[in-house]
């Protein structure tokens, strides 16, 4: 149990007074020690005797249980039950070891007072704000449509809007990639209108697009397009979808888009001597390489799972599958500090680069996918991937987390040099996918009252949860410290003995602007979606309610400096100043991932929950595999 508990000590004694049960041995020994007859019992003859009559039935049990144990073959598998390893279990040895076992220690639960009086609350709550929030969605889905008309009208078919510049620009290998990465967002929202200019768009042009581009990251494509596709074709009605009804072209289109583009990214697997893909692929050539450097990130190929094994379970082809899980497995068998890897691993010889663990750019999602794939596939043999990620947030909490000076600010930081170099308090936007990631281990896609009515959350999952709550906090102050209210691309924290000194992020009326630093180089805004993801999943799993008032704080704060009354949203260079210099740029997340997890936020927990989907690292929702249809 860690120092710090993630529920009060009324908690504690309310579960050990009402839900931890005692064996048998132990109610015997409590009588004995504690009875005040105990002197006057073991002087007389009869209990004497029944003492002895106890301990030699024991002693039997030992004996007689012992002697029924079978070996069993050094052949079987670790994760293979064998007829005799279930002799095992249920004869002999099983029958002493369920004789002796000590009852679980049950996690903390709600007093039933405090259920009734949390759910009365929850009740009148959603009661009293519902419509307030069902405006707030429209306002979301408005700027959606806003961003979307910027990007048809002077970028359509280009990957990126430049929003200042009035045209498009071609980062990602000009597919269009705005166009697939919105395109389930306005599928959520009910968008119809876009939804039938995108889908004619990709049933016109993209299978052209796909023959004829060139170069394209394996990673982006995949978690951008190929995922996009798959989602768009799920909830457009195909594969018995949940919106049938859906306009634009059938979705079938989707799927063969999917499948077409699919069938060249794999080159990057079958062209690398490992199990580990190369960075970029030709998809005119089928062709792929390496990058410059030579290396892969860990993170982008450990990213590209989920979308290839759905692709494998619609079409019945697992080579997709096959190719996108030997990286996972690969993996697994690599030396780790505490579950945690360094950000390179290269595709020549296997193995890792460097030491540089973070989970900011490069490391952030590898540990996303570990606990997400193994959603998608649970019931099936990839229990080895929740056993990564339970092992790989251990370290996290031990190695890397931290806590801000003056005022407490839970962080999670860097080992650029590794386990034996130094600390660096350095924590990227990107980490802020963190606290969902956290919350959605923790409760596996279920409320947490869910959770922990029907005993599903450990001790652990506790104090994960905790974590989550806490690095959430974090980074709203991330944006709250701000002269604009919108975040920077990195922050820096002040710890103890370690003050980083240099500029503040200008809001002086922050509680933590002595907490937080923001360098010059890192002032930047790009419109991403990790805070807000985050959001909405504590929303989702806690039920509370200022985890929407903080995304509207969000959500208002990019209606103010990022909206370009010609159409279209913004990144910008400096969120320190005001007004902050625009830097014209509407990257495709915006669209794809940033409104989409506003929208959700504020709308119904029935759409795409969370026990039946898991969001790709770009928030296309994919179905979990053992319920799909």
């Amino acid at each position: 149990m860690s120092k710090s508990l993630p529920y009060s000590m009324k908690d504690v004694h309310y579960d050990n007074a009402k839900f931890r049960q005692r064996s048998v041995s132990q109610v015997i020994s409590q009588v004995l020690l504690t009875s005040n007859g105990k002197r006057d019992y073991l002087k007389c003859s009869t209990g004497k005797l029944l003492v002895l009559l106890m301990l030699g039935g024991l002693a039997y049990l030992v004996l007689t249980n012992k002697s029924a144990v079978h070996p069993v073959s050094d052949g079987i598998a670790k994760n293979d039950v064998s007829k005799e390893g279930e002799n095992l279990m249920t004869h002999g040895s099983g029958k002493f070891r369920r004789f002796w076992r000590k009852p679980p220690r049950l996690p903390p639960r709600l007093s039933p007072d405090e259920i009734i009086s949390r759910n009365r609350s929850i009740q009148e709550s959603m009661k009293r704000e519902e419509p307030e929030w069902v405006a707030r969605q429209q306002k979301v889905k408005d700027a959606f449509i806003h961003a979307w008309s910027g990007y048809k009208t002077h970028a359509m078919g280009y990957d990126e809007l430049m929003p200042l510049s009035h045209r498009g620009v071609n980062g990602l290998g000009g597919l269009g990639a705005t166009i697939i990465d919105a395109l389930d967002t306005a599928m959520i929202m009910g968008a119809d209108e876009v939804v039938f200019e995108a889908g004619s768009w990709i049933e016109k042009h993209l299978p052209e697009r796909i023959e004829v581009k060139g170069q394209v990251n394996l990673f982006e494509t995949t978690i951008r397009l190929l995922g996009g596709l798959l989602s768009a074709y799920h909830l457009s009605g195909g594969n018995q979808g949940r919106v049938p009804e859906q306009k634009g072209p059938n979705p079938s289109i989707y799927l063969e888009n999917a499948r077409n583009l699919a069938d060249r990214l794999l080159t990057a697997f079958t062209a690398s001597p490992s199990d580990i893909p190369y960075s970029d692929v030709v998809l005119r050539d089928k062709s792929a390489h390496p990058a410059p450097d030579g290396m892969s990130s860990t993170a982008e190929v450990a990213t590209v799972q989920l979308e290839f094994n759905y692709l494998s379970y619609l079409t019945g082809d697992p080579k997709y599958s096959l190719e996108a899980m030997k990286v996972l497995q690969h993996i697994k068998t690599l030396p780790k500090v505490e579950g945690l890897v360094p950000i390179y691993i290269s595709p020549q010889s296997g193995q890792f680069s460097g030491d540089n663990i973070r989970l900011g750019s490069r490391g952030d999602s590898y540990y996303e996918y570990l606990i997400k794939v193994w959603l998608q596939q649970k019931g099936t043999n990839f229990s080895y991937l929740y056993d990564m990620y339970v092992e790989a947030i251990k370290g996290v909490r031990h190695l890397l987390v931290r806590k801000s000076v003056p005022n407490g600010l839970v962080f999670v930081g860097e080992l650029p040099y590794g386990q034996e170099g130094g600390f660096s308090p350095k924590m990227d936007h990107l980490v802020c996918f963190l606290p969902g990631t956290l919350a959605l281990g923790a409760t596996k896609g279920l409320t947490k009252e869910r959770a922990m009515r029907e005993n599903l959350l450990t001790f652990e999952d506790m104090e994960n949860l905790k974590l989550a709550e806490d690095l959430a906090k974090t980074c709203v102050e991330i944006y709250s410290v701000t002269s604009t209210g919108l975040a920077p691309e990195i922050a820096y924290f002040n710890i103890e003995g370690n003050s980083e000194g240099g500029p503040d992020g200008g809001n002086k009326s922050s509680k933590y602007l002595n907490d937080i630093v923001i360098k010059p180089a890192d002032r930047h805004n790009l419109l991403r979606p990790e805070t807000v993801e985050s959001l909405f999943y504590l929303y989702r799993i806690t039920g509370d309610s200022k985890y929407r008032e903080w995304g509207w704080q969000i959500f208002e704060a990019f209606e103010k400096y990022t909206k370009i009354d010609s159409g279209g949203y913004t990144s910008l260079d400096d969120v320190t100043v005001i007004p902050p210099q625009r830097r014209d740029k509407m990257e495709t997340f915006f669209l794809g991932e940033t409104l989409k997890y506003i929208y959700l936020l504020f709308g119904n927990s029935t759409t795409i929950p969370l026990d039946e989907y898991v969001f790709n690292t770009e928030a296309h929702p994919i179905p979990i595999i053992s319920r799909s249809v």
